[in-house]
C-alpha cells in the first residue's frame, strides 16, 4: 500500500489565520467564516429539539415519528456527503458550498409551510444539504494545512462550532415557549441567507481542481475504502460520536418523559454535552501539535466512555436524576472535542490529495452510523422508564470507539509510522 506523507498539506499551502484577509473573494476564507459556516451546519440538527413533543401534537402524529427528523436527517447527511466531496474536489469548494446552502434555505421554508408530518420530514431531509458547510470547512482547513496544525485548526474551528449547540438547544426552547416551533425555523431561513452572503464575500478557492472527470473522481473511493487507517480513523470517529448522536435520539424523551422537564429547562440541560465539546475542542487546538493525533483521539475516547459508563451505574443503581444523567453528558462532550477534530485530521491525511473525497466518506460512516443509533434511541425508549436503555446503547458504541482507535495504533506501529 502506498503511504503518503501526513504532513504535507494538500496543496503546497499553509496558511495562518492572520494571513488570510476577511472578506476578500480573491484569497482563503478568514477563520471566523469557517468557523461560521461549521455553527450553522450545527445548528440544523438541534435547535428545534426542545420543540420535538409539541411538534408530534401539532402535526398530529406519533413522537418517533417527529423523531425521524433526527435520525433521517443524519442519513440524508451521510449521503449528500458521499457526493459533496468528489464534487468540490473537482469542481472547487466555493460553487459547492453555494448551491449547498441555497438548497438547505427553500428547504427551511418547506419545513415552516408544511401541512403534514410526512410533508416537514421531505423538506427536513433536504435541509440536509447544509452539511456541504461542515464537510467543506474541514477540507478548507486540510487544503492549507499539514496533518498535526490541520487537526489543530479543525479544533479551533469546532470549538467555535460548539457555541452553537450549546445555546442552539436553549434557545430553541425558548422561542417555542413564546413564538412555536415554526420560529426555530424561521431562525435557521435569518442565519443561512446571512452565512450564504458571508461566503459569497470571503470565501476565496482554496482547492486545486483535479481536472477529473466526475466518474473518475468518484473512481478514487477505492483508495480510501482500501485503507486500514483511513477505516480506522473514520470508525473511531463513527463510533465515539456515536454516543452523543444517540443521545440526541433519546434524550429529548428522557428529559420530558421520564424526568418531567418542561420545553424551557429540557432546552437547557441537553446543552450540557456541548460544554463539554466547547472545552475537548480547546484541549485539541491547544496540545494536538504537541502529543500527536493518535492519543489525542485515546484519551478523548476513554474520557467519553467513562461519562457514559459512570452514567449508567448510576442509573441502574436507581438514584439517577437529570443533573446526574446531563451533567455527566459533558465528559461525552470533552471527549468527543478532543476525538473527532484529530480523528477526522488523520482520515484527511491518508491521501492529502483527496481531502474533500475524504472528508465526506469520514463524515458519511460517521453520520449514517449515527443516524442508526439515533433512531435505535428512540425506539430503545418507546416504552422506557428509565434512561438505562439508551445509556447501555451509548457505552456500547463509547467501548467501540476505543477499540477503533487501538486497531490504528497498532497499524501505525507495524508501518513504522
Amino acid at each position: 500500500m502506498t503511504i503518503d506523507n501526513p504532513d504535507r498539506p494538500a496543496y503546497g499551502l499553509c496558511m495562518t489565520p492572520s494571513q488570510n484577509r476577511f472578506l476578500s473573494r480573491s484569497g482563503p476564507p478568514h477563520i471566523a467564516t469557517l468557523i461560521v459556516l461549521a455553527g450553522l451546519s450545527a445548528m440544523g440538527i438541534n435547535v428545534f429539539l426542545p420543540s420535538l413533543p409539541g411538534m408530534a401534537v401539532y402535526f398530529e402524529a406519533d413522537y418517533a415519528t417527529l423523531q425521524l427528523s433526527i435520525s433521517l436527517y443524519f442519513v440524508i447527511n451521510a449521503v449528500v456527503q458521499i457526493l459533496v466531496g468528489p464534487l468540490s474536489d473537482k469542481f472547487g469548494r466555493r460553487p459547492v458550498l453555494l448551491g449547498g446552502i441555497c438548497v438547505f434555505l427553500c428547504a427551511t421554508l418547506g419545513c415552516i409551510y408544511a401541512p403534514t408530518a410526512e410533508i416537514f420530514l421531505g423538506f427536513r431531509m433536504l435541509q440536509a444539504a447544509i452539511v456541504v458547510a461542515m464537510v467543506l470547512s474541514r477540507a478548507t482547513v486540510r487544503d492549507l494545512y499539514d496533518q498535526n496544525n490541520a487537526a489543530s485548526m479543525i479544533g479551533y474551528v469546532t470549538m467555535g462550532m460548539a457555541v452553537v449547540p450549546m445555546i442552539g438547544p436553549a434557545i430553541g426552547g425558548i422561542i417555542d415557549v413564546r413564538f412555536g416551533w415554526a420560529a426555530n425555523f424561521w431562525l435557521l431561513f435569518g442565519l443561512g441567507v446571512l452565512t450564504l452572503a458571508l461566503v459569497f464575500l470571503d470565501f476565496g478557492e482554496t482547492a486545486h481542481k483535479s481536472g477529473k472527470t466526475l466518474i473518475n473522481q468518484f473512481r478514487e473511493y477505492p483508495i480510501l475504502l482500501t485503507s486500514r487507517r483511513f477505516w480506522g480513523y473514520s470508525l473511531s470517529t463513527a463510533l465515539i460520536s456515536g454516543t452523543f448522536f444517540a443521545y440526541l435520539g433519546g434524550a429529548p424523551f428522557v428529559g420530558q418523559v421520564i424526568f418531567g422537564l418542561d420545553t424551557a429547562d429540557l432546552g437547557l440541560f441537553l446543552a450540557t454535552p456541548a460544554i463539554g465539546y466547547f472545552f475537548g475542542n480547546f484541549i485539541s487546538g491547544r496540545y494536538s501539535t504537541r502529543f500527536g493525533i493518535n492519543k489525542m483521539v485515546l484519551w478523548g475516547s476513554l474520557i467519553n466512555g467513562a461519562g457514559v459508563a459512570l452514567s449508567l451505574v448510576i442509573s441502574t443503581l436507581g438514584i439517577d436524576s437529570p443533573f446526574s444523567f446531563f451533567g455527566l453528558m459533558i465528559l461525552v462532550g470533552v471527549g468527543n472535542g478532543m476525538s473527532i477534530p484529530n480523528a477526522t485530521a488523520g482520515a484527511l491525511s491518508v491521501r492529502p490529495e483527496l481531502a474533500g473525497t475524504a472528508s465526506g466518506l469520514s463524515g458519511a460512516i460517521m453520520l449514517g452510523g449515527g443516524g442508526g443509533l439515533s433512531a435505535l434511541a428512540g425506539w430503545l425508549l418507546t416504552n422506557a422508564t428509565s434512561a438505562r436503555p439508551l445509556l447501555a446503547l451509548m457505552t456500547a458504541s463509547a467501548a467501540l470507539g476505543v477499540l477503533a482507535i487501538l486497531s490504528v495504533l497498532r497499524r501505525e506501529q507495524h508501518l513504522g509510522l
